[in-house]
């Protein structure tokens, strides 16, 4: 018996909603009957994160944003980043499972000596997200943190935050053959041992991953949200060794986003 001539198209979508982007998007390709259903703005209201509106809200393309139906809204969220917060932050679904991933900019985090011109400078970059990078001109002392709260990620999800940069090959000191710390902190709470790791791809490539447009892309650590609790999770990258200088990094932000989401 197909039941989808005989269920009414409302229980098809409620149905359906009840999945997963992914598997919908299945169902239209298996089963061309449902594809009615599975397009319906009720399936993917669902998908959708229950706060996008707030989210949308504070981007400058919030009226085309809200003015999309939900599954051309899902999936223009899935593929291109909107800038927040002032434009220092960037928001963004994962294709597959409609999981939130936040991108803090340079801009949202706090780097030592970062308004000090002859320490780091800011530039915009063709190629990034965001109206400004940071570009490092000389530290001995290297310290930058980012925070977010863990309310506004999705619950029941394991995360991964990546340290997304570049560096000036011609230019750059102080990063080959050295390893700079890596931390994730959740209420001030060391996760897990500091990861030590070269920025250099040469020396680690298993480590550094290409990301697209020049940028490379580190795993600072993972965390698990539970139920979203109203938490701080902190990420740090620190190189406190004064017997050499370091130059040549440019930061474009720390990306916060699901890990092992299956195929």
């Amino acid at each position: 018996m197909d039941f989808t001539r005989i269920l009414p198209e409302e229980c098809l979508s409620l149905i359906i909603s009840l999945t997963s982007p992914a598997d919908a998007c299945r169902s239209a390709t298996v089963c061309p009957a449902l594809r009615s259903a599975v397009d319906s703005d009720a399936v993917w209201e669902k998908f959708l994160p229950r706060d996008y509106r707030s989210i949308i809200l504070e981007s400058s393309s919030s009226s085309l944003l809200l003015s999309l139906g939900k599954k051309d809204l899902y999936f223009h969220l899935s593929s291109h980043p909107i800038l927040i917060q002032n434009g220092t932050v960037s928001f963004q679904l994962e294709k597959r499972s409609g999981k939130k991933c936040y991108m803090l900019g340079a801009r949202a985090l706090s780097i030592i000596w970062g308004d000090t011109p002859a320490y780091w400078t800011w530039k915009s970059q063709p190629d990034s997200r965001f109206p400004e990078v940071a570009e490092l001109k000389l530290v001995w002392w290297l310290d930058v943190k980012g925070k977010i709260e863990t309310r506004i990620l999705s619950p029941n999800t394991n995360y991964a935050a990546y340290l997304v940069f570049k560096l000036k090959y011609r230019h750059t000191i102080g990063f080959r053959r050295r390893t700079v710390g890596l931390n994730v902190d959740i209420d001030g709470i060391t996760l897990r041992e500091e990861r030590r790791v070269s920025l250099d791809s040469r020396d680690e490539p298993e480590y550094v991953r290409e990301r697209g447009a020049e940028w490379m892309e580190v795993e600072m650590g993972e965390f698990f949200n539970e139920n979203g609790y109203d938490g701080t999770v902190e990420f740090s990258l620190k190189e406190i060794d004064t017997s050499y200088h370091k130059r040549g990094l440019i930061i474009e932000g720390i990306e916060i986003k699901p890990k092992d989401i299956g195929s």
